[in-house]
């Protein structure tokens, strides 16, 4: 499932199966993210694998923290059935995450604005 996670990305972002310059994907060091087979489609579609340091209490508060902002500002507005609704919901939420919504850690912009007016 990871693996089909890092093509339907890759495929989303750069409308292509191969990255047009390396890029970091992030994730703990679960047995799914660090198997040979996950390894070689990364590289295979130009991802760099970078991985949480174990038991890092900070890492784990960024995830928090994303997880309770998209519960907080998306889930509990919506009308929720099932999971295949939330499902269904989540690629406009990441979509609204980050082109809209406002982060206190990038100076009140959104992740796209931020990275626009840094690059």
């Amino acid at each position: 499932m990871v693996c089909d996670l890092m093509i339907a990305c890759c495929e989303r972002r750069f409308g292509a199966t191969k990255t047009p310059h390396p890029v970091e994907w992030l994730s703990d060091n679960g047995s799914a993210y660090i198997a040979k087979e996950t390894t070689q489609t990364a590289a295979a579609l130009g991802l760099r694998l970078l991985f949480t340091p174990v038991r890092s209490p900070q890492s784990n508060g960024i995830a928090e923290a994303f997880v309770k902002t998209l519960k907080r500002d998306y889930a509990r507005l919506a009308i929720l059935a099932d999971a295949e609704t939330v499902m269904r919901l989540l690629p406009a939420w990441f979509e609204d995450y980050n082109t809209f919504h406002p982060h206190s850690g990038l100076r009140m912009l959104s992740p796209r604005e931020y990275l626009s007016r840094t690059a």
